[in-house]
């Protein structure tokens, strides 16, 4: 069953078409790789789901229903939460703030529970804090929740911008080149993690160079290159695909 559905998805910036009439379905429960050379439109495609730009032309439906009109806080809302190219923390708040940050889009406490500390608000409070905990957890960071997020490392940083979009509850997680500037050990930690994403039945769409990584944990791959598609498949497929291989891979290479 398809969660997501990109329909003939087109935007222009001036004279540069970035992206052009993309289709494609993701299944719920999937992990899927959108790859491509630097400037295919893969990044745009994200801002695209994530209603940080506007489509010229096409639909994007999510269990059904158009994103088209939502502004980013309502996307996410509906339940889609992603990460960025550039890491994008508090610096100056504490591990566990930040991931307390993602928690808020599902609190419904007012200003006046707020300020008053009325009961609920109280519950609302503690529940949240348990979700902080357990995304910090499921991350690799549960001891590490009262360091500024700042004085982590940069892989660790990258951990952190995942946990705070699972603390939105997601069922839809996007991944913009997750494993960027990570080193071999925590490529593999990151791998492990996305499996455990999955476990928990949550769809996850990632931008990555890395090509081992997607080739190990995505179950299907969509490629691009000038804004377009020009494949999409089974790693097993692309890896075998020429367009493919010519455009991006370079080379029928084992993973």
């Amino acid at each position: 069953m398809s969660l997501l559905q990109l329909k003939r998805l087109t935007k222009n910036f001036g004279g540069l078409c970035a992206v052009n009439g993309m289709s494609c379905d993701l299944e719920t429960g999937s992990v899927t790789g959108l790859i491509g050379p630097n400037g295919a439109g893969k990044t745009t495609v994200f801002n695209l789901i994530t209603g940080i730009y506007r489509p010229d032309e096409g639909e994007i439906l999510f269990d059904g229903n158009s994103l088209l009109r939502l502004q980013t806080h309502q996307i996410v809302a509906r339940g889609i939460a992603r990460t960025f190219q550039t890491i994008r923390l508090f610096q100056n708040l504490s591990v566990l703030e930040n991931v307390l940050a993602g928690c808020h889009c599902r609190m419904k406490s007012g200003v006046i529970g707020s300020m008053l500390h009325l009961p609920g608000q109280r519950r609302e409070e503690r529940k949240a804090l348990g979700k902080a905990l357990e995304a910090l957890s499921l991350v690799g960071l549960g001891s590490q929740a009262e360091l500024l997020s700042k004085n982590l490392s940069y892989g660790n940083q990258r951990l952190l911008e995942i946990a705070r979009a699972l603390a939105t509850a997601p069922r839809m997680l996007i991944l913009d080149e997750p494993a960027g500037g990570m080193n071999e050990q925590e490529t593999l930690d990151l791998m492990t993690l996305v499996g455990k994403i999955r476990n928990l039945g949550i769809t996850v769409l990632l931008i990555e160079h890395d090509m081992t990584l997607v080739m190990r944990v995505c179950e299907h791959i969509i490629v691009m290159e000038y804004g377009s598609k020009i494949a999409e498949g089974t790693p097993e497929e692309i890896k075998r695909n020429p367009k493919v291989i010519e455009a991006y891979l370079g080379a029928e290479d084992e993973y």
